[in-house]
């Protein structure tokens, strides 16, 4: 805490340093924020401003256009793929579940439009236990 209020402090320092330009004894210059001998003059020292022509101002909006236009794509991408990551994995408990209610010995039937029931053989369930587990191990390994 104590060196985030030191720099505070310093901060308004820095900002307003002056620069001194002067010529040493070998005809030398030198630049430094603190005078150094009798011929130090104070340098004004402007900020520099970029000025960009037409074409260079059209290429940065194409250039903002095209990124934008490519971080909604990426941006649709992501969801589309997390979207159908979704309807796999639930379609991969459903069909767990199917299994799970499957188990060996029982004795398992539909429901016919009249309502009566119609039993599976043996060979129909193991058939579908074998759909069933053929369909997870193809798409929920």
């Amino acid at each position: 805490m104590r060196r985030w209020l030191g720099c505070l402090l310093l901060l308004p320092g820095l900002v307003a340093a002056d620069i001194y330009r002067w010529v040493d004894a070998s005809g030398q210059v030198h630049f430094d924020q603190r005078p150094a001998g009798a011929g130090a003059e104070p340098v004004e020292v402007k900020p520099q401003v970029v000025e960009r022509d037409a074409a260079t101002r059209e290429r940065q909006v194409r250039s903002a256009r095209f990124y934008e236009a490519r971080r909604q794509e990426q941006a649709q991408a992501a969801a589309e793929s997390a979207e159908r990551q979704t309807a796999r994995a639930q379609k991969c408990n459903e069909l767990r579940n199917a299994l799970a209610r499957m188990p060996e010995g029982r004795r398992y039937f539909r429901s016919e439009a009249n309502g009566e029931r119609s039993y599976y053989s043996d060979e129909e369930l193991d058939a579908a236990r074998r759909r069933l587990r053929a369909q997870l191990a193809e798409g929920c390994s």
